[in-house]
């Protein structure tokens, strides 16, 4: 097996609190305003706790205060927290469980041996089956996942609670009217959406063109993932007219057989070759089959960054999630989770043929802030039926890039930005602040402070635009404005 890693947080100074750096690096802001501190000792092993409501947790915490299962019976510790003489004193660290999230390191993230053998035996016999006993089985083991309460289905924002939760506790430590930090993302915008596209057959290659000509009608570019063997030809011509068009071209799996991370000398063998095919093809970006992974592993991948790990994959192969809506890196590589449900979820496992249940989570994320990363797939909008879910959803998303400030943008210009952001820092200078690094001049000021209690962002550059998270509005408003009834935020198989 390879060796484990840590998510790297930027300005790991020797003399900095290193209690502070996932939240200094989540915000960009002056380490001078953290001072994070632990309250005693934490126990030896790990376990599921509350930090606030509904945001579950993993990780060492003072000694009795955590469980072995995330359940509403978890300790929340959120009051054991303090903030008082400019420092806050926490009960577990935050680096650690923040990292245990990103990276998946928490019970039943990771395949049992038991789901390992299924998983063996139904790849054996994938080849004898049709369409209709896969969705059989995949709904099966969907229905199995769908009772879980951690992470949150239908999207799970627990690194955003657990940073926006110590920036407001450090804001009342230090007696301070806010603290400023660079703005998640290139001027001013309230979140990104990205659109990709995993090609799987000859018929979705086929398709690509006339799926092009669509999501330009609406103004969209999206990136194509190519699995280079076995599945269908890769000519030099359909990558070449992907990218003359304006789209993006990305490296899925090596012949998408689900075996990638079976084991690590097979997987070593793969990498060898894909890593090959990125550099023949140009690509920057990766994205394995199914979205089956091992984090541990990825550091062997020659790219700049993976599009794999799901927010919540309640109803994925592989359980699982990293529990946030924003990039983050592992080692070198910049993970671009996927936080939207993928269409072939919708349309086969759901039996979904409307858009709310993407319009519900589109909303949530972006009352994060955060970054709506969609998965379409060519061969399965090919029908006139789900080309028309398609088209309705790049209607939604056409309009809210006419009448809201969001980015819409390819994963490698993402990846562009996020790079640069990690290396910007807000600096004072007589008496006021700014924000220094390459690539500030598309970076935003912004300021975090404390009104009736919860945590509000105020952008300089926008004409000082409140965005207030954590509200319950917020956390159920629709695209359109309105608000959605409990009972819409929740799908069932049929």
């Amino acid at each position: 097996m390879g060796p484990r890693h840590q998510v790297i947080f930027e300005d790991s100074d020797e003399h900095i609190d290193a209690l502070t750096l996932a939240v200094r690096s989540h915000y960009r802001c002056p380490k001078e305003f953290l001072n994070f501190c632990l309250a005693g000792d934490l126990s030896r092993s790990a376990g599921f706790f509350q930090f606030g409501s509904n945001t579950f947790c993993y990780g060492r915490v003072l000694e009795g205060e955590h469980r072995a299962k995330s359940n509403s019976c978890c300790s929340d510790i959120f009051l054991k927290a303090s903030a008082h003489s400019s420092q806050v004193v926490l009960p577990f660290d935050p680096n650690e469980v923040i990292d245990n999230l990103r990276l998946e390191r928490y019970p039943h993230s990771q395949m049992t041996k038991y789901e390992r053998l299924l998983k063996s035996v139904y790849y054996y016999l994938r080849p004898f089956t049709n369409q209709s006993i896969r969705i059989c089985v995949q709904k099966l083991r969907a229905s199995r996942g769908q009772a879980r309460e951690f992470p949150h289905w239908p999207v799970d924002t627990s690194v955003e609670d657990i940073c926006e939760r110590l920036l407001l506790l450090a804001i009342k430590a230090k007696g301070l009217d806010s603290i400023p930090f660079v703005w998640f993302w290139p001027n001013g915008a309230r979140g990104c959406v990205a659109m990709t596209h995993d090609v799987e057959t000859a018929l979705g290659r086929d398709f690509s063109g006339r799926l092009m000509d669509l999501d330009d009608s609406f103004g969209i570019k999206a990136s194509f993932q190519i699995v280079p063997e076995e599945r269908y030809t890769v000519t030099h011509g359909y990558l070449q007219d992907l990218r003359a068009r304006g789209f993006e071209v990305c490296v899925q799996d090596m012949n998408h057989d689900g075996r990638l991370f079976d084991n690590y000398a097979e997987f070593e063998r793969r990498v060898a070759k894909i890593n090959r095919y990125a550099r023949e093809y140009g690509a920057k970006g990766f994205r394995a089959a199914v979205l089956y992974r091992n984090l541990d592993w990825f550091q062997d991948l020659d790219f700049s960054f993976d599009m794999t790990v799901p927010n919540v994959a309640h109803m994925d192969p592989q359980r699982g999630g990293c529990c946030t809506v924003m990039p983050y890196f592992i080692g070198d590589v910049l993970e671009l989770p996927v936080t939207t449900m993928q269409d072939y979820t919708l349309f086969h496992i759901l039996n979904e043929r409307c858009i709310e249940p993407w319009k519900i989570q589109l909303e949530r994320i972006l009352a994060k802030n955060g970054m709506a990363m969609f998965i379409v797939h060519p061969d399965y909008i090919v029908e006139p039926e789900t080309q028309t879910v398609y088209k309705a959803l790049l209607d939604t998303l056409r309009d809210m890039r006419k009448h809201d400030s969001v980015w819409f943008a390819l994963p490698s210009e993402i990846d562009t930005w996020w790079r640069a952001r990690s290396r910007m820092s807000v600096v004072q200078e007589g008496g006021s602040w700014r924000i220094v690094g390459e690539g500030s001049e598309r970076a935003v000021l912004a300021f975090a402070r404390i009104v009736d209690g919860q945590l509000v962002y105020d952008l300089s550059g926008t004409s000082n635009q409140e965005l207030q998270l954590c509200s319950v509005d917020n956390s159920h408003r629709r695209i359109d404005g309105s608000v959605a009834k409990p009972s819409e935020t929740n799908w069932r198989l049929s």
